[in-house]
């Protein structure tokens, strides 16, 4: 029988191997097990997140618990015991006898007899230890005691310290940790917020609006899959976080603009953009993955936003004499992701210390390119969901410093009034543990007009 358990097991084990992306494949399995009902549903989700995102720690856990050495446990026992120990540790509402019979079963259906004794014995003992952990000492091993008790990578935790101090780390990480609220932008094309916000009430949801944007809502509590509720096959909402809604009022496109939206990605930022020009003008996106394009179109006819054509293919590859130039031109620049752990907590485990560095000499490339494309008088904005100093704002400054004929310009004097904590000098800057959302940063640009040229 097809148990929530063994499919999260499946699925753990699969990112294992191969990153993937959690939520496409949790919602690839619940299609393949139509026939699972709606508690089981929640419970896969749960277990894939909420081991991911504490796995650092379960690890910790197998470690102290085990008499077999560290690198010896072979990979698959060891996604058993982080999702045994994950029930037992973290979930009150599962019994703990549930947790291990599980646990046992599936190593039993997959591995020798004895190995199924010993995923017993270790969660047995974890169950009567409790709360009973030799902490590392936050005073002794700072790096450690917030590595291990907030689960994250040591190399990331040092830099957390190093750029913020320990108690804005401690938040930061645990923020992190948090479940993030289902925040959709209400579509301007189709609705206004207040019948989406009496249809959610009508039907049972709880509700609120965004204490930043007037078109984004928080939803606390969905148990259904919100893609199959009226309200978004019609078009009424589209999933996304404030920070990256942001971006797009940080580009502030006008209606009839021509605008380039580069590593478009699946459209979020796209289609906002379309209904922030009210559905006029001409947007073309750009993105390396046909497939994310297909799915962008699909998205953009959903809402109601047909202005929109695409292109696949490389940045890099792109020229103004093949596809002119625009009013606007957004980079939402391939970055390492640190801003949206709380909802991709696998991140963190497949990131590598020298990856910001590698990722920034990536965007200094990306924003030469991009830059081409902006008419005179036109407006450049770079952003990523990154939390890096390399990423952010050393990109750019290079940009500024390199380019005497942009003009950097304060996103405090684009972005709305609710928003200006989230300015840093000129910079759009937002953090999950200030703010409550996702880690973004902006930096936008004006191409000067060049009036005295050679004939």
């Amino acid at each position: 029988m097809i148990t929530a358990r063994l499919l999260a097991y499946q699925i753990l084990l699969h990112l294992e191997q191969k990153p993937s992306q959690p939520d496409r494949l949790i919602r690839s399995l619940m299609d393949r097990h139509s026939a699972l009902e709606a508690r089981d549903r929640a419970l896969l989700t749960e277990l894939v997140y909420g081991t991911l995102r504490w796995q650092g720690r379960l690890d910790w856990h197998i470690d102290q618990l085990s008499r077999v050495k560290p690198g010896k446990i072979e990979r698959s026992i060891r996604i058993i015991l982080r999702l045994g120990l994950y029930q037992i540790l973290f979930l009150e509402r599962v019994p703990v006898h549930a947790a291990i019979d599980e646990a046992v079963k599936i190593a039993k259906s997959l591995h020798p007899a004895h190995l199924a004794g010993y995923v017993n014995g270790v969660l047995r003992e974890a169950a009567r230890r409790e709360s009973h952990w030799d902490w590392p000492s936050p005073q002794e091993d700072p790096v450690q005691h917030l590595s291990i008790t907030t689960s994250h990578p040591p190399w990331l935790v040092r830099r957390f310290l190093s750029d913020l101090g320990f108690d804005e780390a401690l938040r930061l990480c645990e923020a992190n940790n948090t479940v993030a609220p289902l925040t959709v932008r209400v579509n301007p094309l189709k609705v206004e917020a207040e019948l989406v916000i009496d249809w959610l009430k009508e039907h049972g949801f709880h509700v609120e609006p965004s204490p930043y944007l007037e078109d984004a809502l928080r939803l606390h509590g969905i148990r259904s899959d919100l893609s199959r509720l009226p309200i978004y096959e019609e078009g009424w909402v589209q999933v996304q976080d404030e920070a990256s809604q942001l971006v797009g009022r940080l580009l502030s496109p006008r209606e009839g603009h021509r605008v380039l939206d580069l590593c478009a990605g699946f459209g979020g930022k796209t289609t906002h953009i379309g209904a922030l020009m009210r559905n006029t003008g001409e947007i073309v996106a750009v993105d390396s993955s046909a497939w994310k394009l297909e799915e962008l179109k699909r998205n953009a006819s959903r809402q109601g936003v047909d202005r929109i054509d695409t292109v696949s293919g490389d940045l890099m590859d792109l020229s103004p004499g093949e596809l002119g130039q625009f009013d606007r031109v957004l980079l939402d620049a391939p970055c390492t992701g640190f801003g949206t752990l709380r909802r991709n907590p696998d991140i963190k485990w497949r990131r590598h210390p020298k990856d910001p560095y590698r990722f920034s000499q990536i965007q200094a490339q990306y924003i030469e390119k991009a830059s081409e494309l902006v008419r005179e008088g036109g407006v450049l904005v770079y952003a990523t969901c990154s939390l890096f100093g390399e990423e952010n704002e050393a990109v750019a400054d290079r940009f500024t410093e390199t380019h005497p004929h942009w003009t950097r310009e304060p996103a405090g004097s684009i972005l709305p009034g609710s928003c200006q904590t989230m300015t840093h000098g000129d910079y759009y800057r937002s953090w999950p543990h200030r703010h409550g959302i996702d880690g973004f940063f902006g930096a936008r640009w004006r191409k000067a007009v060049q009036l005295n040229r050679e004939k």
